[in-house]
């Protein structure tokens, strides 16, 4: 240690103290102490702030920080935190760091600040970039770019406001303000004052900002709460003559707009308008914008529903699933559970493969806003019941539902899948397990209510031939139905009872993306294939080698060794799938014969599923091992084999669902082909990431707000854009509004199994085959498990979406012009930047974005 301090120079007492806990330090960290490591570098560091670059106490910090998280210290975890930040004020690595914890521990605004400040130090820093691009879809969902972008929603609402203020309303509340254009609205028209509630922290900072920007601060309130909240004269000092809100979903109530209205009408707003005093100024009545709104539904067939929400299938890899038992998404109109959310929501109009109608649509339920006594009677309203007429034939996978809102006599908006509308529309699958075929002359029966201010709608039983079904009384058969078979017809209402269930159903549930996984039969059978053939060159490797030369190590299982001994033959060969959620790979693999499976499925309900199928197809029950249950560390899961035993084979999930690659996979990767035996192999050895060219104004439309023109002339643009996300995830390119300017080309190759194939950047030249805007870049996988097998995740069967990268400023190409992109890797983060070569040979660039 060299002092450069000339003031301390001759204080031999402190140097002496710096240089004992540095060495303590250093002693610590070697020992795996890093707590106290931590304290004496905090020390030195106090003492001596000439070594403030000191790099391990980066890497203690963390370190310490990960240990207290797992104890669950969160007070002490900041405090450390803070210690930093007093010492590395600027630190743009600490900063980041800190935005991470607080992320994962639901501090969502917290973290943004983080995440935004570390960008602000270094805008080039690609973990903070990462981190602040999730963070923005939590905090500002997509939908606020296409509802601002929706000039006809707008200017509805525009319209209606100014008829009320024009008309007498002259206080105005605005619930749920968002970036607060309704609130500008009111003041606009003339509102002497307005008041606005906002929740979110971030939303809340974005609408003060937009009302600066557009000369309103000051001349509209607006309160960071919940409108549940607030008080009068405490928030705000009376009583207002006019609330506006939106806060509606597809679904219409599960925003919790009945709960914020009652409130309103209770404790903000005046009486009112009474028919029995129609003399009382409209200034001193209360209104509410919407007035109301007319619930629809409708039965539909689609097989993109169904295959997200239920089995669909006999037999997956080899293995057959009727001892799984009944499976089902956790998307639930059921009252047997409340923790299960009653609807998802789709774009009909965008759905692969379409929908058919089966009944035509439906009044489900209407709804008055300006009435206080029917909104507190919504929830205790009876189940009622609605006989819906067949009108086309089909297997019944869901009621689809959407509403028109109606903001005041004259104006109405709708939600409907035919409306050119910035909404989705709410879809209640049916959760039977089995496919029951509709036809011309039923009746379907379906039940509605509003227990829990939710909106609910189940399909409960069939009408056919003067005779009552019930859905849920039928156990599970065929899974695909013939339609044409009247023999299968009558068999499906055969097994049909018509008394009630004796009592709840036993299911297991699982995420819809597992549910659409486990439907994916190319999936699975390019794994069993590819899983045979490996085993199959194992044990000819084997055989060659002799018994003297195979392993030559003791079998021993990971975890503890199983109550009964192993089946006593030859040494079985280690397979590990640590697949996220539930994964039947590990059982297909297990199913091979000489084989030991370790399964990364942790769910005890999900590992029962998975015994019941290895019992059902035969597969020995000390064949297949849980082990993940215990193990906190991300490194551990990949650990080797005890008594140094190696892999055969380890099966990575490489892409996520949304279309993105897994963090950390090449890392994960590196790992992994250091644990595999001699022949042993990653699944899938190699990815392959192809892309296009595409003009879509409705990927521009999703990612940005489009200037001030939709907006009302309100300037909003500039500050809600600041959480737009350049890659555009969960995509179904089949049925995107798009023209395709460019045929699809290989972009770039991840290599798992051989390292010094890999590269960090490549440049990939696209010739467009049409003139128009680039807009953006979609992109998709190829998937090789092996040199003969392969996955596209880009085809009908496919249960992972696709993703794009969306331009910023999009590129105007002529057919035949030459537009490059620019391909770099760095942690598993694919990053992707276009520029157009012209005429003159100069170079335009446009954005580089990373797409994970």
């Amino acid at each position: 240690y060299i002092n450069r301090n000339p003031r301390s120079r001759f204080d031999p007492a402190r140097n002496e103290l710096v240089s004992r806990s540095l060495e303590s330090a250093q002693q610590c960290l070697f020992n795996q102490d890093y707590g106290t490591a931590f304290v004496h570098y905090l020390l030195v560091l106090n003492l001596a702030p000439v070594l403030k670059d000191f790099e391990s106490f980066r890497f203690t910090l963390f370190k310490w920080a990960d240990e207290l998280d797992s104890l669950g210290r969160i007070q002490d975890l900041f405090d450390c935190y803070e210690q930093a930040l007093e010492l590395f004020p600027t630190d743009e690595v600490i900063i980041n760091s800190m935005g991470e914890h607080l992320f994962r521990m639901g501090f969502r605004d917290e973290a943004a600040g983080h995440f935004h400040k570390a960008l602000k130090l270094k805008p080039d820093y690609p973990e903070a970039k990462e981190n602040f691009y999730r963070v923005a879809n939590w905090l500002v969902e997509r939908w606020h770019f296409l509802m601002l972008n929706d000039r006809r929603r707008n200017h509805k609402y525009q319209q209606a406001i100014q008829k009320a203020v024009e008309g007498g309303c002259n206080t105005v509340l605005d619930i749920g303000t968002g970036t607060g254009i309704l609130g500008m609205c009111a003041k606009k028209a003339g509102a002497a004052e307005v008041y606005a509630c906002e929740l979110s922290k971030t939303m809340y900072e974005l609408a003060c900002e937009v009302v600066t920007a557009n000369g309103m601060n000051g001349r509209i309130k607006i309160l960071h709460m919940k409108s549940l909240e607030m008080e009068v004269p405490k928030d705000i000092p009376k009583r207002v003559s006019l609330v506006v809100t939106e806060t509606v979903d597809a679904g219409l109530f599960g925003e919790g707009i009945i709960e914020s209205l009652i409130h309103a009408w209770n404790h903000l707003l005046l009486p009112p308008q009474s028919t029995q005093d129609p003399s009382r100024p409209p200034s001193q009545a209360g209104r509410v914008i919407p007035a109301g709104a007319t619930v629809f539904g409708m039965a539909v067939q689609c097989l993109e529903i169904r295959r997200h929400h239920r089995l669909c299938v006999s037999e997956i890899g080899g293995l057959a699933t009727a001892a799984a038992g009944e499976l089902h998404s956790p998307v639930s109109c059921s009252s047997e559970d409340d923790s299960t959310e009653p609807y998802t929501t789709e774009r009909l109009s965008r759905l692969p493969g379409g929908y058919t109608p089966l009944t035509e649509p439906f009044n489900a339920l209407d709804i008055d806003f300006n009435n206080v006594q029917e909104l507190e009677g919504l929830c205790s309203r009876e189940v009622s019941r609605v006989r819906l007429p067949v009108t086309g034939e089909g297997l019944l996978d869901a009621l689809a539902v959407w509403f028109q809102l109606h903001l005041d006599q004259q104006s109405s908006l709708s939600t409907g899948p035919k409306e050119d509308t910035c909404w989705e529309q709410a879809i209640y699958p049916v959760q039977t397990p089995h496919n029951f075929p509709l036809r011309p002359g039923d009746e379907l029966i379906v039940e509605i209510s509003c227990r829990d201010a939710y909106l609910r709608l189940c399909s409960v039983a069939v009408a056919r031939d003067g005779r009552e079904f019930r859905l849920d009384d039928c156990p599970s058969g065929n899974p695909n139905p013939s339609l044409n078979a009247e023999a299968e017809l009558c068999s499906a209402l055969a097994c049909l009872g018509t008394e009630q269930s004796s009592g709840p159903r036993d299911y297991t549930m699982l995420e819809c993306a597992e549910m659409a996984l486990l439907n994916n039969q190319p999936y699975h059978d390019s794994f069993r294939r590819a899983l045979a053939k490996l085993i199959t060159n194992l044990k000819d490797a084997r055989s060659v080698q002799g018994p003297s030369q195979g392993q030559g190590l003791e079998v021993m299982p990971l975890t503890d060794p199983p109550s009964g001994p192993m089946d006593p033959g030859p040494d079985p060969f280690y397979v590990l799938d640590v697949s996220e959620g539930f994964s039947v790979l590990s059982l297909m693999a297990a199913s091979q014969g000489q084989v030991k499976a370790y399964s990364s499925v942790e769910k005890t309900q999900h590992q029962a599923v998975l015994r019941r199928l290895a019992r059902a197809n035969g597969v020995p029950e000390e064949a297949l091992e849980f082990w993940l249950n215990q193990v906190e560390d991300e490194q551990a899961v990949l650990q080797r084999p005890s008594r140094e035993k190696l892999w055969s084979a380890i099966i990575l999930d490489c892409v996520e669902t949304c279309g993105l690659v897994r963090q950390k996979l090449m890392e994960k990767a590196t790992l992994a082909r250091c644990l595999l035996e001699d022949g042993g192999q990653i699944f899938p050895e190699r990815i392959v990431l192809y892309g296009m060219l595409v003009e879509s104004d409705t990927l521009l439309l999703e990612s940005a707000v489009q200037g001030q023109e939709p907006t009302l002339g309100f300037n909003i643009a500039p500050f809600i854009n600041q959480f737009t996300v350049p890659v555009h995830v969960f995509l179904d390119l089949s049925t995107l509004q798009c023209r395709h300017l460019s045929d699809s080309v290989e972009l770039f190759i991840l290599d798992l199994m051989n390292t010094n194939a890999n590269y960090t950047n490549r440049d990939v030249k696209v010739q467009a085959s049409a003139s128009g805007r680039v807009t953006a870049v979609p992109f998709w996988y190829q998937i090789h498990l092996n040199e003969e097998i392969s996955l596209s995740t880009f085809n009908q069967d496919s249960h992972w979406k696709q993703a794009a990268v969306v331009l910023h400023q999009p590129l105007a190409v002529r057919e035949g012009d030459w537009v490059r992109l620019a391909v770099t890797l760095q942690k598993s983060s694919i990053s992707i930047s276009a520029s157009i070569e012209e005429e003159a040979g100069e170079t335009g660039t446009v954005d580089s974005v990373r797409v994970r």
